[in-house]
């Protein structure tokens, strides 16, 4: 008898011939190159450094696409980006200690959004390894040993023959449920040892499947079909796993309304009756939610942000479906459900039958409307304005990137991204600079459309040198920078809190003068002009820059009372 797992694919003749003829000049820089055209990656950012030059020599010798920023910590927000809209594991290439060290940040951010990076670093000597105080140029005592917290797999290589396999091991590792960031570290000398090793062909590091249980999503099926008032709160995990689809299904057999957090923005459609839009910051969503007696939480841990600050006390039944095991329960006592979001909604679909509701549209319009009336109420006209001359500019399919500044926490809640994966932003870590240099990893993951990213002056500052990448690759990036002298939310924070601001005041550059140092149009415009000077921008080819000098105020909370 013979069984599948004794079945051995033999090699053609002309496979074998390959294989015992490989071609001269090979090092360990190449099996890296070829192992990631092997998985199928196409394009690669990063950084070269001296212990990294034989991986960089190598891509010479191979068909993948470089882009190269100018700071690790840009390129891994390039990655991170490239990762979030092609759901492919992002190269990221990197020299040791302190150019690798400079991407912590951005794996951070990857960590915390689930972006499948794959960040392969080299090392110093492998006689260096273990701990010793060797002297060597960027030595660490243990460089992986940083990387540990952030990343989801570590994986050290000490041998040529040994770095196909980690590279296969930590690309199913960055994509298996949930995604994330992982880290690959490989000695100097291992990079630059000849090699007469067979060429890297296909390899296969698809990662297995996280189906649901069924007696869970048996009981899960029970609860929403009792239920009475039933809610759904859609998380990102609902993007990752193109799942936007099935929410709209369930939530519509249910009559449930949905309401999206700021990581699952466009998990489902922002003017649908059943929307509650991503009013998270706002008391009236929250008691809206806490009155549900069946909350159905998808892609989400319900942290901080999610959960207006903590405030969110649910009075029901909650069931959460999380592919990320520490999230389960984390926050809130549950039915907690370890399993990929498209898959547990697939399941649910299967065994809920369809709810009648008549009030279900009426009460999300009545949140709706109160909503608006507290905004209202706040004299908060300019804010909101520039916002919908930011919408009414972005073409419907583009995407956009937005740092941590003021526009962009009014577009976590405010901003329709007219579908699904197409507004991203640094509220995973929430770190500053990260929507300049992740919008140029989406346009080189996709050149046909134009890309937005939206910065303050205290978040461009962090990412200006990425003017000579976009220029250099001509990628197709316009770059919203709202300049308001300052950090401004933590002007706005300290002057609430102590009366005045310390530290947040900037000295910055003429940014349209900068810009167009680096050979980058710009243009400076006002909150009348700037829907015509934004589409005019987006609509060109290549790298553009629109600087927009305004002081905008954030609404107030409801989480502090």
């Amino acid at each position: 008898m013979t069984h599948d797992h004794d079945l051995v694919l033999r090699p053609t003749q002309a496979q074998t011939a390959a294989a015992l003829n490989p071609p001269a000049g090979r090092n360990g820089g190449d099996l890296v190159v070829e192992t990631l055209a092997g998985l199928g990656a196409t394009t690669v950012f990063g950084l070269p450094g001296q212990h990294a030059l034989g991986m960089f020599d190598a891509l010479r010798r191979s068909s993948l696409r470089y882009v190269g920023l100018r700071v690790e910590n840009n390129a891994g927000f390039a990655a991170d980006a490239y990762g979030r809209i092609t759901g492919e594991a992002a190269p990221l290439l990197l020299s040791t200690g302190p150019g690798a060290l400079t991407s912590l940040a951005a794996l951070q951010e990857a960590a915390s959004a689930s972006a499948p990076v794959l960040a392969i670093s080299s090392q110093i000597p492998t006689a260096g390894l273990g701990g010793g105080r060797h002297g060597y140029l960027h030595e660490l005592p243990d460089q992986a040993a940083s990387f540990r917290g952030v990343v989801k797999s570590v994986h050290t290589v000490r041998t040529p023959s040994q770095i196909p396999s980690a590279l296969a091991a930590a690309w199913e590792s960055a994509l298996s449920a949930p995604h994330g960031p992982v880290w690959v570290e490989i000695p100097q000398d291992v990079l630059l040892a000849p090699t007469e090793l067979p060429v890297v062909t296909a390899m296969d590091a698809t990662p297995d499947d996280l189906p649901p249980r069924p007696e869970l999503t048996a009981v899960a099926a029970d609860l929403l079909s009792r239920a009475a008032r039933p809610a759904i709160i859609a998380g990102g995990g609902v993007v990752r796993a193109d799942a936007s689809g099935k929410l709209r299904q369930l939530a519509e057999k249910l009559n449930a309304p949905v309401v999206t957090t700021f990581g699952g923005k466009g998990a489902f459609p922002w003017h649908h009756p059943l929307s509650l839009q991503s009013w998270l910051e706002d008391r009236h969503t929250t008691d809206f939610l806490e009155d549900a007696d069946v909350l159905l939480v998808v892609g989400s841990g319900l942290g901080e942000l999610s959960s207006n600050y903590h405030t969110f006390k649910p009075r029901g039944r909650v069931i959460q479906i999380e592919a990320d095991l520490g999230k389960l329960e984390a926050n809130h006592p549950a039915l907690g459900i370890h399993a990929d979001a498209r898959l547990a909604l697939q399941a649910l679909l299967e065994t809920v039958p369809p709810r009648e509701d008549d009030t279900a549209a009426d009460r999300v319009r009545e949140v709706l409307a109160r909503v608006a009336e507290r905004i209202a109420a706040q004299e908060l006209t300019l804010e909101q304005d520039v916002l919908a001359s930011v919408r009414r500019a972005l073409p419907a399919a583009s995407p956009s990137f937005w740092d941590m500044t003021i526009l962009a926490y009014w577009a976590w809640s405010a901003f329709d991204p007219r579908g699904t994966n197409l507004m991203h932003s640094a509220q995973g870590a929430g770190g500053l600079g990260y929507g300049f240099p992740a919008a140029l990893g989406a346009a080189a993951a996709d050149p046909t459309r134009p890309v937005l990213a939206v910065s303050g002056d205290g978040g461009a500052l962090y990412s200006i040198a990425e003017l000579a990448t976009a220029r250099q690759h001509d990628l197709r990036v316009t770059w919203l920078i709202v300049d308001d002298g300052g950090y401004g939310i933590l002007r706005e924070y300290m002057t609430d809190a102590f009366g005045e601001p310390t530290a947040t005041e900037l000295a910055r550059p003429d940014y349209v003068a900068l810009a167009e140092s680096f050979g980058v149009p710009a243009v400076r415009t006002t909150p009348q002009t700037l829907e015509t000077d934004l589409a005019k921008a987006l609509a060109a080819p290549g790298p553009s820059v629109v600087v927009l000098p305004a002081v905008l105020r954030m609404f107030a909370p409801t989480h502090l009372g």
